[in-house]
């Protein structure tokens, strides 16, 4: 479980020397009466401006906030429009407003509409349209959460979503982004065991497929098996132990066939999912053992250190760096430690079960994820992070360096590093 930690925003002063001559004394005795009168002096004035600062601060907010409404209402509306391109520039917008911001209130007053619209988007849209009504969906349902609002728009289009990721005739970008819209709705809002278990058995069609014909026929499908596995991965997080159990049974014998894929993301979706599988089969069983484990350790260890010429560099750098993480806690049971900071709190992730899950809600919300882990009470209820902490200016102006300090902190450290650079390629530097 990741674990939530809030920064101390005050600071403690240490205590001053007490030598020192009497000029020096009376000196700072006059310091400190002036200051001490200047301050009763200003007080009410002080005060009077923050109020000012503050009440300003909170009309503009509130008026922003207004803007942001009337612009989703406006895109709802748009959606319903003749024009393809129109509604397509609907979805963008819908898609940016949400990941950005905290939309929830006014999202419940038009589900019912914005749930129509993308139901029509998605039966009758072409496939970028399908695809981004899909990414649309997926942050609908975060916004909403679990409760019953989330429940009935995920119960609605289930079925939709489901359709169009089984239907091979329909566009791959429109596929990718239904799997994983059916992942991270179904984690956030099925109802009952049910739905988990209809979307977990069409995502898991999608992966058999590729165990039978040993991947021959899904060379141009590998971006959608790469959203199926980690969607897959996702709702095992979920399952009971009886489930668990039938699905180590079945998928650890053959998901390392996918490490020899020669799509990098496939190669590292699986990998992942290897790890998540051990992880939760140790957590049924402290004496977990995988008989084919040490061949496993061995195909791991050749990803970990690939140096082959022929793929790009940094997709070279960005698997030895996942193998090494995954190698090392099949062997050692031990999963590093990732920390995201996000205003003045800090999650550490630190099992594969949360990597998972905040790799899919990073996957959906891009750079907004941030925002949403400080304010959006879903996803600090899915990470334990309690309700969104409360802070004043006060303390946010304490915790905040000044571009000025930033600037002159990065000169410092650029001559610092400069300096260090010029001494090692100095030809005349002795060479110890």
């Amino acid at each position: 479980m990741p674990r939530a930690r809030r920064a101390n925003p005050s600071g403690k002063k240490g205590r001053g020397s007490r030598a020192g001559t009497r000029a020096d004394s009376e000196a700072s005795d006059d310091e400190a009466a002036s200051d001490i009168l200047s301050h009763c002096s200003s007080a009410s004035e002080t005060v009077s401006l923050a109020e000012d600062g503050n009440g300003s601060e909170l009309l503009d907010y509130q008026s922003q906030q207004e803007q942001r409404e009337d612009k989703l209402k406006e895109d709802v509306d748009n959606l319903t429009d003749k024009s393809i391109k129109t509604r397509q520039a609907a979805l963008t917008s819908l898609r940016l407003s949400l990941s950005s911001h905290i939309l929830a209130d006014v999202l419940t007053e038009r589900r019912v509409t914005l749930m129509d619209a993308l139901e029509r988007c998605l039966k009758k849209g072409k496939e970028e349209e399908q695809s981004l009504a899909a990414s649309v969906l997926s942050l609908l349902c975060i916004q909403l959460g679990s409760g019953p609002e989330g429940e009935e728009v995920f119960h609605c289009l289930k079925p939709i979503l489901i359709s169009i990721l089984t239907d091979s005739s329909t566009g791959s970008s429109a596929r990718q982004s239904c799997a994983t819209s059916l992942g991270l709705c179904c984690y956030i809002a099925a109802a009952d065991a049910e739905d988990l278990i209809s979307s977990l058995c069409c995502l898991e069609g999608l992966i058999t497929s590729y165990y039978s014909d040993n991947g021959a026929k899904h060379t141009a499908l590998h971006g959608l098996l790469c959203c199926a596995i980690q969607s897959w991965a996702l709702l095992l997080t979920m399952c009971p132990a009886s489930r668990i159990q039938k699905v180590l049974e079945s998928h650890l014998p053959r998901l390392p066939g996918m490490l020899s894929s020669e799509n990098v993301n496939l190669r590292i979706a699986a990998g992942e999912s290897l790890a998540l599988l051990y992880e939760l089969g140790r957590d049924l069983e402290e004496d977990f053992f995988y008989e084919d484990t040490d061949a496993l350790c061995v195909t791991l260890k050749a990803l970990a250190t690939d140096s082959n010429k022929y793929r790009a560099k940094t997709d070279r750098r960005k698997q030895r760096s996942i193998f090494r993480d995954v190698l090392h806690y099949i062997e050692s049971s031990e999963c590093q430690e990732e920390t995201i900071k996000f205003g003045l709190e800090v999650m550490y992730v630190d099992s594969w079960v949360r990597r998972r899950t905040y790799s899919s809600f990073k996957e959906v919300l891009g750079s907004g994820v941030r925002y949403h882990l400080q304010y959006n009470e879903v996803l600090r209820d899915i990470f334990s992070l309690g309700a969104p902490l409360v802070l004043d200016a006060a303390a946010i102006k304490a915790n905040k360096i000044s571009r000025v300090e930033k600037h002159m902190f990065n000169s410092a450290a650029f001559k610092a590093r400069t300096k260090a650079r010029n001494r090692v390629r100095d030809k005349r530097a002795d060479v110890l």
